[in-house]
């Protein structure tokens, strides 16, 4: 699985930087999603991967294979 952020999407609200600070963080210029880590592992990390996607207000993350 991976991670995809489309930005054109994303809104800046930091609900997936809130939910995996470890995989997500925001643009300092634009305040816009910014991938750390793009593909999740089994267990926790894909978890919260998921969580993140459900919270996005704007739609803008999706899990692909």
């Amino acid at each position: 699985m991976r991670i995809v952020a489309n930005r054109d999407r994303c809104v800046g609200a930091g609900q997936c930087v809130l939910v995996d600070p470890d995989a997500f963080d925001q643009d300092d210029a634009d305040g816009l999603v910014v991938l750390l880590r793009a593909e999740p592992h089994a267990g926790d990390e894909l978890a919260r991967a998921r969580e993140a996607v459900n919270v996005c207000p704007g739609r803008a993350l999706s899990l692909a294979d």
